[in-house]
């Protein structure tokens, strides 16, 4: 009997239940070959995605002692067409269509058509399919769970006392600076913020001042005419001509409200969207805690920038390990 070879190929970014679910399908046959796409390839598409050898160490470590080996994926087809040892291939529904041009390049090869697997897509909790692009986006973790829950829109919360130490210790890179010239802090902080970067958001009435006075607009800014918890003199001159999109919504100090969540939602769509541009929230009452609402709404790779009370300013890069900080804190909110 003749063994089976299955092909595998993609870019198996942030490596998810889906990536899992193909791979699974593919193992039943006597022996899988995963062909993953080149770093080149990968920074076309997003330059977002993980390397080359963090995606393929994924996949191996996925593997344990399956019949499995991985290869570089160098071109739109692989080695597909041409490979002599191959009986299938393994996909998902949007790119069967690919799968049945590489049988019709085999046939004039003079090579056997490969029998296709088409895997149905894992789900996320929202019902739609698990994908790395949904995951870089910020919407869902690997598991398909939605960051932001349904149940955070339905009634404010407040910090637990347990939460008040760990959330006075920076979440970030601190950048120091002289209190009275916050333009040093800022200017430092930018200069370390990652050449692709999505969308810049800064939190504090000092923090959006310096930027501005830098030369440099935020993607979204949230301020709430204080700072150490006093009214900031410096609030009405600060320039709102800056920003095309303007929106207020009241927030207490010590709690998270839906209001605060539906308008953090509202400025990072309107900023992303083709129409829109920065977007200046005004909050009624205190956005210390903001931070926690716009790292489980950004998408990967966001700079969120808040001011540290006499030190300077801390600059944390959205990534998959503050959202699931972010999502942990807020569960330990009261009135859950």
């Amino acid at each position: 009997m003749t063994e089976t070879l299955c092909l595998v190929g993609g870019t198996f970014d942030r490596l998810h239940e889906g990536h899992c679910a193909l791979l699974e399908s593919a193992c039943i046959q006597d022996s899988v070959e995963v062909w993953i796409t080149t770093d080149a390839m990968a920074a076309v598409k997003d330059p977002r995605i993980q390397s080359k050898e963090i995606r393929t160490q994924s996949v191996l470590d996925w593997a344990n002692q399956r019949n499995l080996t991985v290869h570089t994926l160098e071109d739109e087809w692989g080695p597909a067409p041409i490979h002599k040892e191959a009986t299938h291939l393994a996909c998902t529904p949007e790119t069967k269509e690919n799968c049945e041009k590489i049988n019709a390049m085999r046939i004039g090869n003079g090579l056997a058509e490969l029998e296709i697997v088409v895997v149905q897509h894992v789900l996320a909790q929202d019902g739609l399919p698990i994908s790395s692009s949904r995951i870089r986006e910020g919407s869902i973790n690997r598991d398909g769970k939605l960051w932001v829950q349904e149940s955070d829109l339905k009634q404010s919360v407040r910090m637990a006392k347990i939460l008040d130490s760990k959330l006075k210790q920076p979440q970030g890179q601190l950048f120091e600076g002289p209190e009275d010239t916050p333009e040093v802090a800022i200017t430092a902080a930018v200069e370390a913020i990652p050449t692709f970067c999505p969308c810049l958001i800064a939190v504090g009435d000092v923090t959006v001042d310096a930027l501005l006075k830098a030369g440099w607009i935020p993607d979204v800014a949230l301020i709430d005419g204080m700072t150490k918890r006093e009214v900031w003199a410096g609030s009405d001159d600060l320039d709102r001509t800056s920003f095309i999109g303007h929106l207020t919504c009241e927030n207490p100090a010590g709690e998270l409200t839906p209001e605060l969540l539906e308008c953090a939602d509202m400025a990072l769509e309107f900023a992303f969207s083709e129409e829109g541009g920065p977007v200046l929230l005004e909050i009624e009452g205190e956005e210390d805690l903001a931070p926690i609402f716009l790292h489980l709404l950004a998408p990967l790779g966001t700079a969120i920038m808040y001011g540290q009370p006499g030190k300077g300013v801390v600059l944390r890069i959205t990534d998959e390990d503050v959202k699931a900080l972010s999502r942990e804190l807020l569960d330990q909110f009261e009135g859950r």
